[in-house]
This record gives C-alpha cells, structure tokens and sequence, in this order.
C-alpha cells in the first residue's frame, strides 16, 4: 500500500520490490542504477538538465514584420512593381515611380497585416503552460515543471496526467493510455511493466506495451516510469526533426503567377531591344532609343497583377476567417479552391473525438442509442454498467457510459448517488473485468455489478459453452461495426465479509454494451457536397481497419479499392502505391511516414492534394501537402505550424465552407485579371 502514495514531500517504502533497479538500455548513455526507488538526486538532476537541455520541443521562429515583409517581396509579382518603381526614378519621372512604390507598401501593408492577425490567433490556441510532473528527487515525490524532466527521472504517473517524456514503466497497475496525437487511434492502449530484458524504445500504439510516450494522456490507472528520452529525442521530437527536411513547394497560383511575370518580362525586353535597335538605326539616337525602349517595355508590363493578388486574397482571407478558418498563407486560399483530393483524418475531424454508447444488447435484442425510449430489456445493462464505473469517472469509455445513463435512465443517477460504494475488484490480467459492490443502508442487501470483456463476464457467469458463443458472436457483429464492447453482469450479496474473488460471486448476464466515437452530424452532407464538388475524399486514419469502414458506411465515404492498411504501404514499392492511391479511398493503421508517402504519391499523379489532421504524426503529411489544415481546437503546436490553415471548431464543414470560398476567390482573381 505504500507503493500508491500521492501526497508531494513523503518517503516511499525502502524496501519495495517493485521499483527495484531493472536492467535495460537507457539512451541516456550514463545511466545510473544505484537510483533504484528514490531517484535521482537535485545536483544529477540539474547536471542532466545542463547535458540534455531542456525537455521541450524547439519551436519554429515567430514569423514578425520584417520576415513577413521580404517573404512578400519574393514573389515575382512584387519583384516587378519594385524594378518598374526603380526604373522610372532612374528615369527621372518620379511621380510614376512613387505611384509604383505607394502601391508596394500598400502591398506589403495588407499581407503583412493579414498574417499577423494570424500569428496573433495562433499564438492565443497555444498551451502556455508546461506540463507539470510528479518525480522522485531523493527519495521524495516533488511535482516539478515538465521542462526539467531530465532522462533518468523516476516519473510517477496517476489518472489525468501528461506524460512528460518518453520512458518505461517500471511499475503499472492497469494503466492506460490516450495515444492519439501520436498514432491516430482513438481508443486508449494498455500498459503493462517492463521485463528485465527492455532494449530500446518501441514505436507507439497497441495494447500490452511497457513504454509510454511524451504527449499521451493517461486515462486510467498509476504507474511510475524511468524516463528514457526527453525533448527532441521522443518520438515527437523525430517527428519534427523530419520535418525540417521537408520544404514548403509554391502553390499552383504562385507557379502560374511566376509563369505570368516571366512572359511578360520576356516580351518587354524583347520590345525593347527591339526599339533600341531599330531606333538606334532608323534615326542614329541610341540614348532616345534606349528610354523609348524603357518607356515602351513598362507600358506592357502588368504592374496591377500584384495589387489585384493581394487584395483579393486578403478579402478572402477576411472572408474565410468569418468561417473558423484562420490563414496563415494567403496562396493557400486559392490553392484549397483547387484541391481534387481531400485526404482527412478520421478520429476528430469526421468524429467528434469523444466515446458514446451506441448499441445496447440483452436477450436477443438490438437498441441503438437515441433511436426513441430504453426498451425494459435493457435498461438493467445500461444501469448495471454505470454502477460497475468509479463514483467520479475519467476513463472516456466510463465517463459516456455513466452520461449515457444519466440522460436516459433516472434510476441510475438515484442509485449512484444514494448508494455507498463498499468494496471494489480491479481489473486484473487473469480477469479482465472491474466488479463494484454497492449498499443501500447499513446492514442491507449488496448489489453487485461488474463489466468488462464480454469473454471474462461470460466467466462469471459460468455461461456453458452455447450461452458464451452466444454471447461472443453478438459481440463479433457489434465489434465488426468498429463498436468497444463490453459485456455487463449483476449478483445479490448478503454474506458478511466479501469474498477475496469476484468469481464467488452468483452473477446473471445483463447484456452488452457497446460505444463508439460518433461520426458529427455534419460530415455526411458536407462529404456528399465534396463528390458533387469534383473533390475526391479520403480517409487516413490509425485506428483499425474495422473501425474505418464502419466510420466510411456511416458517412458515405467511397473506396472502390477497399482498405490499405500501413503493414501493405510498407511493403510497395512507389509504383505500386500511386496505382494503389487512384482507387483506394480508406487507408488505416497508417504510421507518420506512410502518411507522408500517401500525400506524395496522390501528388505524384497530378492531384491537388489537401491534407487535414491535428496529431504530431500528421505534421510532416501537412507541412508536404499542397494545403496543410490543421485543427485548431485540439490540434498541436507542431501540426498548426505545419499547416497553411487552421481550422478554428476542427468541423470538417468548414472544410468545405472554406473550398466553396476559395473557388469563388479564384474565379474572381480570373476576371479581374
């Protein structure tokens, strides 16, 4: 017991066996086994906070004025006002210079404001905070700023918690984890402690591994972790290094605006040359011909191209804004006008990125959550299930059960408020299931509730053999649907002293429940506008094939070449998957670098590609996509810097809001030119 204590100053047992020291490779070079449970002293702490630096993420310089101005006079557009401008002082006709000059800082002016409205925006999304940690420093639990986790720092972990590095769990009592920012999935994982023989660090994602990772959340559960990896040296650090080989390609309106200035700056010094010359010779004044040359070669050349760009972007940036979409490049606008492929993450973007109840079964019945009044036959699922969840849930999965039952089952909310809570049963590796007894008065009957696999509550229940593959191929069709689902039991307790095993309980089967990650109600008819739009949609997700597909038939999304899962990705050469992207509209089980493959072989056949997403892992695909949306509500530091756009509700209908625009942008820039 006193391996759980949490109050910050207080001595661990010394003689714990689990926190004995483990032998692994650490990528700290020095590690230092002798810490064992107390951890590292403050002088190693602050000798290793000198050596590695600071655990946080180097971030891209805050783009101010000046830098936002000399990007603006790079474009070739810009380049042409200012050599017109320079021309006619060289001319002596000062009047057209300071009219050309004028319309450059009004120019510069509008961009420059525009953007940093933006950086502005983007800087009040940030998370100013650092994460706090919970460390052993000598022997004590000190709660410390995340940016002075050191690596090997014995790092406790309770339910609620950042974890603040990459490390390796030394002890886990089932604790779980929300990976989705680095791996896309969007169930939580579960952990487990670390054998003797740990080598190096694995990749994330998956049940059953030892590691944790800088970024997951940790949804249930304790543990304590050696800190392995901090800063640049997690898995997101490796993300944003790749990053930095990636360049930013000009979107199509800046290649063809580029081509535009080229044409007509050939023709005019060809008009030139050509006036010179001729002038030269007809008339034997080669100074009159060379300012007639000048002066002719500056009537052709389209000054106004620049001002019209600029401020037809700024408007549309003023008009998408209005929308929730922040622009952080004004080309971006048209170029998301022009996209032909929509590549979108599944988990927040076409979900809301929450767990729901969904199906609820008992006795042979099906009831779909919200489709009208409980049936009988299943309210004691939904009410045993929330009594079989903590008084004060934060699991996802508990936490929309125990809402579930609020809304539609009055009862429930009675029970759990009136009732006392007198003895619970872990979850455990031998049974996968959570058992609450609860009591109405002193002395009084105990109602038992447990929920968990539907396997182990079919154990409980000694189910025979017909009863449990009853029971398992209900859970096979749910679970097909991309459902969690858990099986719920119930028993009558009148002895004295509980029993040390739930299974001594004499439970009844109660049901099946199942929950899944709501699609928003949006997505289906702003994914239909998408198809009538031209614009083909595709599905990127981490999660499980499964899950996609069922996401995919929920909302409409069309794949005529199935699924293509990222074991498959890897194994194709780059022929092979740009034939393979043509047709196949859901991709899953993708890892960071596959996504990036993805967009550039969409590219590579020619399409216009956007790309949204909000993870670390989703960075480098956004930074090499054409047009890069990032999510601003949940998304990270990295993937909104990555982006072009940010999407302010992460509502895929400002997606398509913002395409709409951008069309019409486009279209008006080609009259006005």
């Amino acid at each position: 017991e006193t391996i759980g204590v949490r109050s910050e100053g207080r001595h661990l047992n010394p003689g714990s066996p689990i926190l004995a020291p483990r032998s692994f490779n650490c990528m700290d070079p020095h590690p230092d086994r002798s810490i064992g449970y107390a951890g590292l002293s403050e002088a190693e702490a602050a000798a290793r906070l000198h050596r590695y630096g600071p655990n946080e993420l180097p971030r891209s310089k805050r783009r101010d004025v000046p830098a936002i101005a000399i990007e603006v006079l790079r474009e070739p557009m810009f380049l042409l006002l200012v050599a017109g401008g320079a021309i006619y002082l060289l001319l002596g006709d000062l009047q057209e210079a300071l009219i050309l000059l004028v319309s450059v800082f009004v120019v510069i002016g509008i961009t420059v404001y525009q953007e940093l409205k933006t950086e502005r925006a983007l800087e009040a999304l940030r998370d100013l905070s650092s994460p706090r940690a919970l460390v052993m420093r000598g022997g004590l639990e000190r709660r410390i700023a995340g940016r002075d986790v050191v690596p090997g720092d014995l790092v406790v972990l309770h339910e609620g918690d950042r974890v603040p590095a990459d490390g390796v769990m030394l002890e886990c009592n089932e604790l779980s984890a929300d990976e989705s920012l680095l791996t896309g999935e969007s169930l939580p994982v579960s952990k487990r402690a670390a054998g003797a023989n740990i080598q190096e660090m694995a990749k994330p994602g998956g049940d059953g591994q030892p590691f944790v990772f800088s970024g997951s959340l940790v949804v249930q559960g304790f543990g304590r972790v050696r800190i392995l990896a901090t800063g640049a040296q997690t898995q997101i650090g490796a993300i944003g290094r790749a990053l930095e080989n990636l360049e930013i390609q000009n979107t199509p309106l800046q290649v063809q605006t580029a081509q535009v200035v080229r044409v007509f700056a050939g023709i005019g010094l060809v008009l030139c040359l050509a006036v010179v010359v001729l002038y030269g010779l007809l008339r034997g004044d080669w100074l009159a011909g060379l300012l007639a040359g000048i002066t002719l070669a500056m009537a052709v050349l389209p000054e106004e191209f620049p001002v019209v760009l600029t401020v037809f972007l700024a408007l549309g940036a003023w008009r998408i804004s209005k929308k929730k979409v922040l622009t952080r490049r004004m080309p971006a606008i048209e170029t998301l006008g022009s996209a032909t492929v929509l590549c979108v993450d599944k988990t927040g973007t076409l979900t809301e990125n929450r767990m729901a109840v969904a199906e609820l079964a008992a006795a042979g019945l099906l009831h779909h959550a919200g489709h009208g009044a409980l049936p009988a036959l299943v309210v004691p699922v939904i009410r045993f299930a929330a009594l079989a969840c903590e008084v004060e849930p934060f699991d996802p999965m508990e936490r929309a059960i125990v809402g579930y039952a609020a809304d539609r089952d009055a009862e429930s909310t009675r029970l759990r408020g009136q009732w006392r809570l007198v003895r619970e049963y872990d979850l455990t590796r031998n049974l996968l299931a959570v058992t609450h007894c609860w009591r109405e008065q002193e002395g009084g009957e105990v109602v038992v509730a447990s929920k968990g696999a539907p396997e182990a509550i079919a154990a409980l229940c000694r189910a025979d053999a017909s009863q449990t593959a009853s029971i398992l191929d209900e859970t096979s069709r749910m679970a097909s649907r991309g459902r969690r689902v858990l099986g719920v039991a119930h028993a009558h307790f009148e002895g004295g002293e509980f029993p040390a095993d739930p299974r001594e309980f004499r439970f009844e089967f109660a049901g099946l429940i199942a929950l899944a990650d709501p699609v928003r109600r949006t997505v289906p008819h702003a994914l239909k506008e998408c198809y009538d739009a031209g614009i083909r949609v595709v599905m990127i997700t981490g999660d499980y094939p499964g899950t996609a597909l069922s996401i995919a038939g929920d909302i409409g999304l069309k794949s005529p070449g199935g699924v293509l899962t990222g074991d498959q990705i890897e194994r194709m050469s780059n022929a092979q998957l740009r034939s393979r992207v043509a047709d196949v509209g859901i991709f899953a089980r993708v890892a960071p670098q596959q996504k990036l493959a993805l967009v550039e072989a969409l590219k590579a056949n020619g399409e216009i590609v956007a790309m949204t997403g909000d993870g670390v892992n989703d960075a480098p695909a956004l930074k090499s996509a054409h047009i890069g949306v990032a999510m601003g509500g949940r998304g990270t530091d990295v993937a909104r810097e990555a982006s072009s756009l940010v999407l302010l509700d992460d509502d895929f209908k400002s997606i398509v809001e913002a395409v709409r625009l951008g069309r019409r942008i486009y279209d008006n820039i080609v009259h006005a030119m």
